[in-house]
């Protein structure tokens, strides 16, 4: 009579007992290299979202203050977390009121126009 083995491709299988298949220096240099990895796939991605919003973000603003402010030179695109509008893009003016910066309006976490029109900041 033939053994039969419940999993054949093990036949022959001899535990490496108590020590590791990989060594410590193996393990620290997989473990650093599949960090990297991640990074390298997703740093790329927070890095053009950003951008993107920062550009959004300083277009809209520059469009705002020149509707909103007379005296302004320029506008200030900033993303704060504790800001005048709460969390996100603050759009500021430049140069009004003799070099003053003064809130415009909060863009929100993803830029767009401010939908309410303000009245004019110089008035």
């Amino acid at each position: 009579m033939t053994d039969y083995y419940d999993e054949p491709e093990l036949a022959g299988y001899e535990p490496h007992g108590e020590r590791p298949i990989r060594s410590p220096r193996m393990q620290r240099t997989l473990r650093i290299v599949v960090i990297l990895g991640i990074v390298a796939l997703v740093l790329p991605g927070i890095l053009t979202t950003y951008s993107l919003a920062r550009a959004t973000a300083q277009a809209a603003c520059a469009a705002t203050v020149a509707t909103l402010s007379r005296t302004a030179t320029g506008s200030r695109v900033q993303f704060e977390f504790l800001g005048p509008g709460g969390v996100g893009w603050q759009c500021y003016t430049v140069g009004a009121y003799g070099g003053d910066r003064k809130p415009v309006a909060p863009l929100g976490l993803i830029p767009t126009y401010p939908s309410v029109q303000a009245p004019t900041v110089d008035s």
